[in-house]
């Protein structure tokens, strides 16, 4: 068969097959082997990433459910929580919308939609992320006025902004910085360019660095916290000693999972191009989708106060080792 009749579907680069070769045209001349019409094959990484599309806005779903239903989660903290799944219940979707434009809806135009749909979730989701450290950072370094009004108009501010960037960076594929018509252009996400998925890549890098700047200063105020209320109520060494490791072991598997997450795509996005097997792109990107299937245990579903709406909504009550439970200095 001529490279006619190879379905291109995926918004991933292809790889390329050289119908020109004495091998190929042979084959298609060939009076033994039948001519057979063109076939929707269904690549099965695409039915792994629709997979965990599904499964990120489902969960991403009831977090954002709960906070939008409750009066009581309007705090700076839930306020980013929620920004926070709701990029990634958008990112889910666009996973699961490029699935079905990929197969049913084949047009140029419904994939710059999706991808720009997809790049726009991921970026506020990643953006997110950096927001809820500062705001951790934040509630730690100016403990006594973390809670007023100027904590609420930063929070918005931060919010307005990420929100604004991501929908700019989801534009620029449809507004025409695409490598639609110069494919030598094409980074490993096809439509976007090359220029694109690179400044992207290094616009991660720095907040993965902000990030953990961030995180040294909150282990900092954790320790020193700790310290402090083991000296205030006699507690033994070996207690104060157990809680600090207890929250540097959070905040390591908080930015260890982040990092784990995004560092292969991101590296990855900068060193290769459309060329390259689009198998590897699927390798990379899958694990960043599972961030966001993660972002919902770690920063939601731990919070004390969002375990008691889940189960007023689940059973109706509260248990008690929910509802007595303490917050210590490891609650990071």
């Amino acid at each position: 068969m001529n490279e006619d009749t190879k379905v291109n579907i995926s918004w991933l680069p292809q790889d390329h097959i050289d119908a020109s070769s004495p091998e190929n045209i042979s084959l298609a001349d060939s009076s033994l082997i039948p001519v057979l019409e063109p076939e929707l094959i269904v690549n099965p990484w695409d039915i792994v990433l629709c997979t965990s599309g599904t499964l990120i806005s489902c969960e991403n779903a009831i977090v954002v459910l709960i906070i939008f239903h409750n009066p009581s989660l309007r705090a700076p903290m839930f306020l980013l929580i929620g920004s926070l799944a709701l990029a990634d219940l958008l990112a889910g979707v666009g996973l699961i919308v490029n699935f079905i434009f990929a197969y049913l809806l084949q047009s140029e135009a419904a994939k710059l939609v999706t991808v720009g749909l997809i790049a726009a979730s991921f970026c506020a989701s990643v953006c997110s992320l950096l927001a809820i450290t500062v705001d951790r950072y934040l509630s730690l370094y100016y403990a006594l006025t973390y809670n007023s009004e100027r904590t609420v108009t930063f929070t918005y501010i931060m919010l307005i902004f990420l929100w604004g960037a991501s929908t700019c960076v989801g534009l620029l594929p449809i507004m025409g910085w695409n490598c639609l018509k110069d494919e030598s252009t094409c980074s490993v996400i096809r439509p976007l360019t090359k220029n694109n998925a690179a400044a992207l890549s290094v616009s991660f890098l720095l907040m993965f660095a902000l990030m953990l700047q961030l995180y040294i200063q909150i282990c900092k105020i954790v320790m020193r916290h700790a310290h402090q209320i083991a000296l205030q109520h006699h507690f033994l060494a070996t207690s104060h000693y157990v809680t600090t490791r207890k929250g540097v072991s959070t905040l390591a598997i908080i930015l260890g999972t982040f990092a784990a997450c995004w560092m292969p795509f991101t590296l990855y996005s900068l060193i290769a191009d459309y060329t390259y097997p689009s198998i590897y792109t699927y390798a990379t990107l899958l694990p960043a989708t599972y961030n966001s299937v993660i972002n919902p245990v770690i920063y939601a579903f731990r919070n004390q106060e969002i375990q008691k709406a889940l189960w007023l909504i689940c059973c109706g009550c509260i248990p008690a080792s929910v509802s007595q439970r303490a917050r210590s200095p490891s609650d990071v």
